[in-house]
């Protein structure tokens, strides 16, 4: 698969569309969990307006009182268009598709269709948080498998978990990020038609939790799992919600390979009704008419992380950052500074700029934190310049 051009001609770069006073304004998690000395540079929200073709979606259906429940296929079709121009995929069969509230909620109703209670969920740390919380919540248990130096999956690990989780006969599950969060690797073609071989050598089940697809950086290409021919049985969620800022209107669609079309269609009817209908349309504009939005985005985040790395350099010397593919999100390795497991406390306390910390992260993630990317220029240096001065 070739990336798609990014072509941000006429598209102002909306990561530069707000300044400080008026962010503060916002009343969402990422504003109001800290006070406000505290520059908040942690949980995954973007410093950014929505893109106008979203707005005009909301805007219409709140003039017509368009607020029931969702209905009908387009969320689909959206998504299936833009995979199709985005990533030269057609392999959306909209019949296999199914709305659901979340990314994260669609992922425990895809682990409910092919794992049981007790049942063990493979993941590879460091990894988005609620995967752990939310595989224990449902009665499952997690099996490690930490990704490798290069923070890549390592298929040794990979495969010697799938042989612990399936030494007992049982089912399981494999629970796979892709882009990865917080790393921002991108799979490649190969290592996931190593992964969906391994997955069916072993009778392990695999979901994916895509939704940082659309966020790859220029140039990089991005490969839907479904997209691998070893990846029948595979389940996937996929969501406007990261690539335009849409975490407040929740919406998602669970896709299933052609060998797993019989256990999407055990998916309890009423799911579907837990999302929210001006989520269904907002995401359906983004997907069909934002996409200029999303490359000046895309081209911004990737102007950041050029910066990030002169300003660590320039401030922070040694702190090392992983070069990313994806995402808005930069994981960084503190651990040369001395400030223990936890180095997001220090600079909480010290330099009063909130990080994600890595603890939570599971394994590998102690001494490193991670930084959310996407906010101005001005923003993002001033908040490298706490890190430093919290080190004074």
């Amino acid at each position: 698969m070739t990336s798609f051009p990014h072509d941000t001609a006429g598209e102002p770069d909306p990561l530069r569309a707000l300044d400080l006073e008026r962010l503060r304004r916002r009343t969402s998690m990422k504003w109001r969990t800290y006070p406000e000395d505290v520059l908040p540079l942690w949980v995954a929200e973007m410093d950014v307006p929505l893109a106008p073709p979203v707005v005009h979606a909301l805007t219409e259906a709140l003039a017509l009182g368009d607020t029931g429940y969702p209905a009908g296929t387009a969320y689909a079709e959206a998504l299936a268009g833009f995979a199709a121009r985005r990533w030269q995929w057609d392999g959306i069969a909209v019949e296999r598709t199914a709305i659901v509230p979340d990314v994260m909620l669609g992922v425990v109703e895809m682990l409910r269709l092919v794992t049981g209670p007790g049942d063990p969920v493979i993941v590879n740390p460091p990894v988005y948080p609620p995967f752990f919380a939310f595989i224990t919540h449902m009665d499952r248990h997690v099996v490690e498998a930490p990704l490798g130096a290069d923070l890549r999956i390592d298929p040794t690990a990979l495969e010697a978990a799938f042989r612990r989780a399936t030494a007992g006969g049982g089912r399981a599950a494999y629970l796979l990020c892709s882009p990865h969060n917080p790393t921002g690797t991108v799979h490649t073609a190969a290592e996931l038609t190593a992964v969906a071989e391994l997955a069916e050598r072993h009778g392990v089940r695999v979901v994916v939790d895509e939704i940082h697809a659309p966020l790859t950086a220029p140039g990089v290409p991005f490969v839907p799992y479904l997209s691998v021919p070893a990846a029948a049985r595979g389940l996937s969620l996929m969501s406007a919600s990261k690539g335009w800022n849409l975490a407040g209107l929740k919406a998602a669609l669970a896709l299933a390979g052609p060998g797993a079309a019989a256990d999407l269609a055990r998916l309890p009817e009423e799911v579907g009704h837990g999302a929210s209908h001006l989520a269904v349309l907002a995401h359906t504009a983004a997907l069909r008419e934002a996409t200029g939005w999303l490359d000046a985005l895309l081209t911004g985040v990737q102007a950041n992380r050029r910066l990030l790395t002169a300003l660590l350099a320039e401030h922070l010397p040694a702190v090392q950052a992983h070069p990313a593919e994806a995402t808005y999100l930069a994981w960084l390795d503190c651990h040369a500074l001395g400030l223990g497991d936890d180095p997001a406390q220090v600079f909480l306390d010290r330099g009063r700029v909130a990080l994600s910390s890595g603890l939570p992260f599971g394994t590998g993630g102690a001494g490193r934190v991670r930084l959310n990317l996407a906010t101005s220029p001005e923003i993002l240096t001033e908040g490298v310049r706490r890190m430093a001065a919290a080190l004074k």
